[in-house]
Parts: structure tokens; C-alpha cells; sequence
């Protein structure tokens, strides 16, 4: 009997030790993803949870408003979702979340609650945690009116539109097709009378169909958003097309030097007198796209708020225009086609290693070498405009100086993909390339960008 006593408490004790052993285990670990402040109409609810093995007794997702608790998600069934096993122990759910899927929510304060729960070691005891996060729900779209009127856009041209956009925090700006331009506070431009006064800068690219939809929008973080439409009419117009014969003189002249700049590519330098048309052919196409993608981001991303220009842009004085903008050239080798592009800019020629000055007055963002362009200025003028000037022989300027209209950013030359000296022009709205004639013309910038910021003014009461 002293014996069965003693085993007795043997196992009493093993079980205790085991049952403090599984209490000690991690609890689920649990992150709510999305929405991250603001739910709308239409959102989206994305929940990570974490065990091991990813083994749930019970999960649930449920929202709490105005004393009720109104349930989203369980293991047990319900609402759809989209449930991915991210690893071993991770699983991560996704569904619709808003209004739409949810009637009962109000406009207000929520809150979500995640709770979820694990067997622990030996399925002895059970784990669980709970979390939490405080957001708004936001049900009325936000406020969008077209101020400036008679806008006009040509195919592959620029437009700007002044609007009204509330409340303060909307995201803005105008939609072509599926390429979005940001808009911004036209105190920035002058126009101080009415915080709620936007601007825009757009364009419809070389590359979009003319019936693309424009729109100015308005959205918030909730995902609510407004449009109207605004402008009268878009014009075609037609584009050059160019055949260009390519040697091995130019050849290995270009494609060396600009591999040397481009270890993005992961190609070697082909030795002495070997075949460089592949090469050249990854420069012409991907290389191409990257620095497109390059200056997109560059120029987006640190554009200043405000208007840093004045008046009619210059073009590079008493030059000849040896290409045009969104010229489709085919190439063409030993008699054989090998490659279509298109050239995205004015190439402008005077002579040799001549002064380039800015076109108007910002701040340097670039003045280094860039892919194609080889040694490359690209000045920000404010609100997403910007000019760039390529194929230079030496730079005048560095990054972060302000420059004046006329003011010599660097010479000509013909570095990266030039066949000669010539500066390769053009215009940027957003990192998108734009026909840089239209900003030339002084009647142009008077009727599409002052006129509108004036009238923006005087009618402030009228529009309302």
C-alpha cells in the first residue's frame, strides 16, 4: 500500500508538472492588418493569427459599436473569407468588410476584437488572446467640385484643373484611365482665398486610347470616394514615325559605356569586337524601362507642394529639332528590323558641347548619370512638373540647388544612347513624359494654368 501511495503521487505530481509545463505555452498571437484606421462603405479586414501547427480550437473576429457586438468571422463557419496558410504556423484571413457586408454599422466610433484559442502541450489546457483596435467608420464620400473651366487635352498633352475638394484629409487629384495625378493646395500656386482649392496637373499619354475616362476625384481612407468629370474635349494628334539604321561603329561606341552604368542589367561587357545587338537590345528595351520607372518615382515622390515657375518654358535657343515627341522608331540592323521604341522627348541640336540652361526656374533632383540619358539633369518646377535634359557633357549644378529660368545647368554632349551632341528634351507631369511644345507656348500656360488660378479667385462665392 505504501508503494501504491507512492506511485500515486507520483503520477499526481507528473501530472501537475505537466499541466504547469502547458500552461506556460505562448497564447495565439494574433494582428489585425487591415482596415488600419477607417472603415467605409467597402473595406477590406485582413487578420494574421499564429500557433504552432496553426491548430485553433477557436477563432472569431467580431466588431463592437453602440453596446453591440456584432459578429465577422469564425473558424465555425459564416461569412466568406479568404483563408491563406502563410507557413507552418501562420494563417492569415481576409474578407469584405463595410457597410455593404456589415448593415448594422454606423457612422462613429468602432472598435474590432480578434479572439482566438489553442490546445496547449498534450492538449492539457487551452491558450488564448484576444486583441483589439479602435477605428472610425466613415459612410458619407467625401465632397468633389469642378472650379476652372474649358479644359482642353491633346493626345500626349497636359491640362490643369482647379477644384474643390473636402474634408481636409481626402486624398485627390485627377484620374486618367488608370493613371492617377495627385493634386494640390493651390495656396501653392497663389491661390490662398479657399483652403479647400486644389491643383492639378495631368495629361493623356502618347500610349492612352483618346476615349480614356478623365476625372477629378476625391477619396478617403475609408475607401469612400467621388469624381466628376470635367473636361470639354480631347484632340488627337498624330505621331512621326522614324526608321533608324544602327552600325557597329555606333554600336560599340554607346553600349560598353552605358553597361559600365548599369549593373542593374547583370551583363557583362561583350569583349573587343564581339556581337553587342543583344546588349544594346536590353539597353533599348529594359534599361529604357527602368529609368522610366526611375524617374517616375523620383519625380513623384519629391516634387515640392508649391508653383516654382513663372511664364512660358524655354527651349534650347536657336536649335534644330532632330526628333519629336513620341516618334515610333524601328530599328533596323544589317538590313533586318530588330527592335520598335518610342522616343519620349525633342532631341535638339545647336553644335557642340553648347550651354544648356533650365527651362524654368526649380530644384535640382537630378544631376548624375541615368541609363539612356547618360549624364542627366531633371530640375522639379512644384506640383509634379518637371523638365529633364539628357545626353549632357558636364553638369553645372548638383542636387538640392535652385535654379533660375535661363540660368546654364551643363553643356551638351552625347553620352548614353545619343548618335551625336544634341540635349534630349522633355516635360514631366508625375514621372510621366508629356509634349514639352505646348509648355513653350506662352498663350498656352497663360489660357491653361494662370487664366484658371485668376478665375479660381473671383468666383470663389459662385462656386460654392
Amino acid at each position: 500500500m505504501r508503494w501504491l501511495a507512492t506511485l500515486v503521487l507520483l503520477v499526481l505530481l507528473a501530472a501537475g508538472g505537466a499541466y504547469l509545463v502547458a500552461g506556460r505555452g505562448e497564447p495565439p498571437r494574433l494582428t489585425i492588418d487591415k482596415p488600419e484606421r477607417f472603415v467605409g462603405q467597402r473595406s477590406a479586414l485582413e487578420v494574421t493569427a499564429e500557433a504552432p501547427g496553426a491548430r485553433f480550437t477557436t477563432l472569431t473576429i467580431a466588431v463592437e459599436q453602440n453596446g453591440k457586438t456584432m459578429p465577422v468571422f469564425t473558424l465555425l463557419g459564416g461569412a466568406s473569407a479568404n483563408i491563406t496558410q502563410l507557413d507552418p504556423n501562420r494563417l492569415h484571413i481576409s474578407q469584405a468588410f463595410g457597410k455593404e457586408t456589415l448593415p448594422e454599422l454606423q457612422s462613429g466610433a468602432a472598435r474590432i476584437v480578434v479572439s482566438a484559442t489553442r490546445p496547449s502541450f498534450l492538449n492539457l489546457r487551452t491558450l488564448s488572446n484576444s486583441v483589439t483596435k479602435d477605428l472610425q467608420v466613415r459612410l458619407e464620400p467625401p465632397r468633389v467640385a469642378v472650379v476652372s473651366t474649358h479644359h482642353y487635352v491633346n493626345h500626349g498633352g497636359s491640362e490643369m484643373v482647379v477644384y474643390r475638394a473636402s474634408p481636409p484629409d481626402v486624398r485627390s487629384g485627377v484620374r486618367v484611365g488608370d493613371v492617377e495625378y495627385s493634386g494640390f493646395p493651390a495656396s501653392g500656386a497663389g491661390a490662398t482665398a479657399d483652403p479647400a482649392l486644389q491643383v492639378a496637373f495631368f495629361a493623356l499619354l502618347h500610349d492612352q486610347d483618346l476615349n480614356a475616362p478623365i476625372v477629378v476625384f476625391a477619396r478617403d481612407e475609408a475607401g469612400n470616394q467621388a469624381t466628376a468629370s470635367f473636361v470639354e474635349k480631347v484632340f488627337p494628334k498624330p505621331f512621326k514615325r522614324s526608321k533608324i539604321e544602327l552600325d557597329d561603329r555606333f554600336l560599340q561606341r554607346v553600349v560598353p559605356e552605358i553597361l559600365e552604368h548599369a549593373p542593374e542589367l547583370k551583363i557583362a561587357a561583350p569583349p573587343a569586337g564581339g556581337d553587342v545587338l543583344p546588349a544594346f537590345l536590353k539597353i533599348n528595351g529594359q534599361l529604357r524601362q527602368m529609368n522610366a520607372e526611375q524617374i517616375a518615382t523620383l519625380v513623384s515622390t519629391k516634387t515640392s507642394q508649391s508653383r516654382l515657375w513663372q511664364g512660358p518654358f524655354i527651349q534650347l535657343g536657336n536649335s534644330q529639332v532632330e526628333a519629336s515627341f513620341a516618334d515610333h522608331r524601328t530599328y533596323f540592323y544589317k538590313g533586318q528590323e530588330v527592335d520598335r521604341q518610342v522616343h519620349l522627348g525633342f532631341d535638339l541640336a545647336v553644335t557642340s558641347n553648347v550651354a544648356v540652361v533650365a527651362a524654368n526656374a526649380g530644384t535640382i533632383l537630378n544631376a548624375s548619370w541615368l541609363g539612356i540619358y547618360g549624364n542627366c539633369v531633371i530640375i522639379d518646377h512644384g506640383m509634379g512638373v518637371a523638365s529633364l535634359y539628357g545626353h549632357l557633357s558636364s553638369f553645372d549644378v548638383k542636387v538640392g540647388d535652385t535654379v533660375a529660368k535661363g540660368q546654364t545647368i551643363g553643356h551638351s554632349g552625347m553620352t548614353g544612347l545619343a548618335g551625336g551632341d544634341h540635349l534630349h528634351f522633355t516635360m514631366l507631369v508625375s514621372g510621366h513624359p508629356v509634349n514639352p511644345v505646348e509648355w513653350w507656348d506662352a498663350h498656352w500656360v497663360q489660357d491653361r494654368v494662370d487664366r484658371k488660378l485668376r478665375e479660381a479667385g473671383a468666383t470663389r462665392s459662385e462656386t460654392r
